[in-house]
């Protein structure tokens, strides 16, 4: 017996293949039970490792610059008080804010492409985001509140948005196509105040709006990184509950009724989920764009699983935009872009890519 096959058994897993072929971990308790495949565990470890590499460099990285050694003797309490104050107190709340919002946008894009089977079913074609950059402006131009309720307004104007979506969408159940479609002309309904909202405020604060608007980590500081990443501890939970019923989704409405699945009930909290996910990074960062487009999708080709998963996607959003923040940092420095400038780019590289594979396959 190997050392990974006695590993696997200790942790109290039997490993299996299945009929086509794809070997997975399969964990039976009275706690704790699932299935989990191998490749997607492998994949997850890859990314993860991947995007620390990617932090360590970024927090390396800068008009004072440290080796990567260094700032991980840092990270460990070791480095000098100068160390310190780059690293520590300057650079890593951004790499947490860019690692933690990609994280969620890569969750809620999985989240939202499943309950439309379609990989354009993402918070931001849906309008979810531009519906959260909505609240978020309405609080910061009409009433000229500070952060902290621009940040509530974000979270209330995703939410809002999602629930007028889901209600025109309604017909008999929810049907992914329709969703779609109601969620785009939303979008454009929305985009139109977006603009009005700017072009009625004075000078100053419109500049600042639209420059959030485009995405954005530039200033972000612990005041702000703290709250984000308590509120995705807080999110981890429940979309762990939903991720594994949505897969019994997947199988089909008459299967997933079959096995006891309540599947309205289902897509309503997946929808609740993802559009706090979505709109917790959006009160941060803006509406960045495309990462939650691309991120389940790639996880997916890598992880070869027939469906997009909330946990690779997560994993690779994560790695996307920190990846995306050193670019837009570093790329014209001293001049720091706009975060959402990058993934544009990157998610109009990966759409041409898409179309050519899909006008290959017919």
């Amino acid at each position: 017996m190997s050392r990974i096959e006695s590993l696997i058994e200790r942790l109290g897993f039997a490993d299996s293949r299945i009929d086509f072929g794809r070997r997975v971990l399969i964990r039976r308790g009275r706690a704790v039970s699932g299935r989990v495949g191998i490749r997607s565990v492998l994949v997850c470890s890859m990314l993860l490792v991947v995007a620390l590499v990617v932090a360590v460099i970024s927090l390396g990285t800068g008009d004072f610059d440290v080796p990567p050694l260094k700032v991980v003797e840092t990270i460990l309490g070791g480095g000098t008080p100068a160390d310190h104050l780059a690293i520590v107190e300057w650079r890593m709340p951004r790499v947490l804010a860019a690692l933690g919002v990609g994280a969620a946008l890569g969750a809620s894009g999985a989240l939202f492409q499943s309950l439309t089977r379609n990989p354009l079913g993402s918070p931001d074609i849906i309008g979810f985001n531009v519906g959260a950059y909505t609240g978020a402006l309405v609080v910061m131009v009409v009433s000229g509140a500070g952060y902290a309720w621009a940040a509530a307004g974000s979270v209330v104007g995703g939410l809002l948005t999602a629930l007028a979506v889901y209600l025109l969408a309604y017909r008999r159940g929810v049907q992914g196509f329709r969703l779609i479609i109601v969620g785009i002309a939303l979008t454009a309904m929305l985009q139109s105040v977006n603009t009005w909202l700017i072009y009625r405020t004075d000078l100053g604060d419109s500049m600042l709006a639209a420059a959030w608007g485009a995405g954005t980590l530039n200033g972000v500081k612990w005041p702000l990184a703290v709250p984000l990443l308590v509120a995705l501890a807080v999110l981890a939970v429940p979309t762990i509950v939903v991720a594994r019923r949505m897969h019994i989704l997947d199988l089909g409405d008459d299967a997933a009724q079959a096995l006891g699945l309540r599947t309205e009930r289902v897509r309503l909290a997946m929808i609740v989920v993802g559009v706090a996910l979505s709109a917790v990074a959006v009160a941060l960062a803006g509406p960045i764009a495309f990462v939650a487009l691309a991120a389940p999708q790639l996880a997916s080709r890598l992880a070869r699983t027939a469906g997009v998963s909330v946990v690779p996607a997560a994993a690779m959003g994560a790695l996307l935009l920190v990846l995306s923040d050193f670019i837009a940092q570093n790329a014209f420095a001293p001049t720091q872009l706009p975060v959402g400038v990058v993934t544009v780019s990157i998610g109009g590289v990966y759409l041409v890519w898409l179309l050519a594979v899909q006008a290959r396959r017919q």
